[in-house]
C-alpha cells in the first residue's frame, strides 16, 4: 500500500479522478479596454433614473450611501441593457466611495453584466436539478433558436445566451430566463416557442408550461388536500376552556 509520501514524491502515482468540465470565463475578474468599454464610454443617468437613485440613496444615513451600490447597478443595467466601466465611476462619485468598491460588486455578481448581452439575455441553468431534467438539451435548443453560442450574440444582437447556476426554481426544472421572466418546466419545443415569440416582437407568458400553477408536485397535490381542522381539534379536553 503507498503512503502519502510516496504520492508526494512520485507524481505520476497521482490521477486525475475529476471528470467535469470546466467552465473558463474571462469576465470574473480583469477588465480590458476596448473601443466599446473603456472610461470614455458615453454614460450618463437619464433624469427619472437619477431621480429614481436620489430616492434611494435618502434612504440611508450620510456616509452609508455604499448600502445603495446594488440599487444603482441595477438602474444603469436596465437602462443600458449592460454596465461599462465609465457607469461604474459615474455611480462610484455619486455615493462617494472608491472605484474599487464598485469593481467588487460588479465582478463578484453574476448578475452584472459587463458587456452587452443583446436586447434578450437568455439563460439556462444548468445546476444539478435542471441538469438531471434536461437542461444541456435546454441549452442545445437555446442555441439553436437564437442561432448563437454561449457567451456568444446572435448576428442581429438580438440574442445573447448564458448559463447561470441555480435560479431557485428547482422544483419546476428545467428552467430558462429570459431577463427578469422565469420559464419552468420547459421543453425543447417550449424554447422554440419563446424564442420566436420574442423574436416577433411579442412577451411569451411566464411561468411553468407544464400546466403547474407554482411549485406544486408534477403528479398532482399530495398534501392538504382536506379542509384544515376547527381550532382545539386534539387538545386535552382540561386545556378546552368549554370544560371548566
Amino acid at each position: 500500500m503507498f503512503k502519502l509520501i510516496d504520492l508526494i514524491k512520485n507524481p505520476r502515482l497521482n490521477r486525475n479522478i475529476c471528470t467535469s468540465g470546466r467552465l473558463w470565463s474571462e469576465e470574473l475578474f480583469a477588465h480590458r479596454d476596448s473601443k466599446e468599454n473603456n472610461p470614455n464610454t458615453p454614460f450618463d443617468f437619464s433624469q427619472a433614473n437619477l431621480r429614481r437613485l436620489t430616492a434611494i440613496i435618502q434612504n440611508y444615513p450620510e456616509g452609508a450611501q455604499r448600502s445603495a451600490l446594488g440599487a444603482a447597478m441595477d438602474i444603469v443595467q436596465r437602462q443600458i441593457g449592460w454596465i461599462p466601466i465609465s457607469a461604474m465611476h459615474k455611480v462610484a462619485d455619486i455615493l462617494s466611495i472608491p472605484r474599487m468598491r464598485v469593481y467588487e460588486w460588479a465582478t463578484f455578481y453574476t448578475m452584472n453584466k459587463r458587456r452587452f448581452r443583446g436586447k434578450f439575455n437568455v439563460k439556462v441553468c444548468i445546476t444539478t436539478p435542471c441538469m438531471l431534467r434536461g437542461s444541456d438539451i435546454i441549452l442545445a435548443a437555446a442555441e439553436a433558436a437564437t442561432r448563437c453560442r454561449v457567451g456568444g450574440l446572435s448576428s442581429d444582437k438580438m440574442f445573447g445566451v448564458d448559463v447561470v447556476q441555480c435560479q431557485g426554481a428547482c422544483v419546476n426544472a428545467p428552467v430558462l430566463v429570459v431577463d427578469d421572466d422565469y420559464y419552468e418546466d420547459v421543453t425543447v419545443c417550449d424554447v422554440n416557442e419563446i424564442i420566436q415569440t420574442l423574436r416577433n416582437g411579442g412577451i411569451p407568458p411566464w411561468g411553468p408550461r407544464s400546466g403547474r400553477t407554482s411549485c406544486e408536485p408534477i403528479t398532482g397535490q399530495t398534501t392538504l388536500c382536506e379542509y384544515p381542522p376547527q381550532p382545539g381539534y386534539g387538545l386535552q379536553p382540561s386545556l378546552c376552556g368549554r370544560c371548566n
